[in-house]
């Protein structure tokens, strides 16, 4: 039975290449990862940034020759905060490594964008647009700051904002 979009996944991933964020998870204790200032707290507990470095260690001693990092990253939502704290983390121990960083947003069905056959969307709450924006706009400010490079990346022209 398929519960979670990763059911769908076929490729078996590395174990050491997944970190589950346990509070965050779909029953949760926390909810939804919705604020910058959530994920970048994620990242300043002790334990969670030695086993990040341990992960990444893993991968680099493999390599003969690193010449840089990719880093995908949500824009919208507390991943945002995540994968700031992850470039600065790369930024800080290799330094003279390059690091694109690829900043993702999806595209709003509430945005003008109608599919046959479906009902309208529900306004969405301003709130969640405010977060929305804040998230998006310190997500650019950070990722863009410790990056070699920074591609924000949507289907949406606007990058998901109105």
């Amino acid at each position: 039975s398929v519960q979670l979009w990763s059911d769908y996944l076929n490729v078996r991933l590395h174990p050491k290449s997944i970190y589950v964020i346990r509070q965050y998870m779909h029953d949760g204790e926390c909810g939804c990862l919705e604020a910058f200032g959530q994920g970048e707290s994620l990242l300043q507990d002790p334990g969670c940034i030695e086993e990040l470095e341990d992960r990444l260690h893993f991968y680099v001693e493999e390599c003969d020759y690193l010449q840089g990092f990719q880093v995908l990253c949500d824009l919208h939502n507390g991943f945002s905060g995540v994968g700031a704290k992850v470039t600065e983390l790369l930024y800080d121990e290799y330094s003279g490594k390059g690091i694109l960083t690829w900043g993702l947003t999806p595209v709003m069905s509430n945005m003008g964008i109608l599919m046959v056959g479906f009902p309208p969307p529900p306004p969405q709450d301003s709130q969640k647009n405010f977060y929305r924006l804040m998230n998006t706009a310190l997500g650019i400010v950070h990722l863009s700051s410790h990056s070699s490079l920074f591609c924000p990346l949507s289907l949406s022209g606007s990058l998901g904002i109105k």
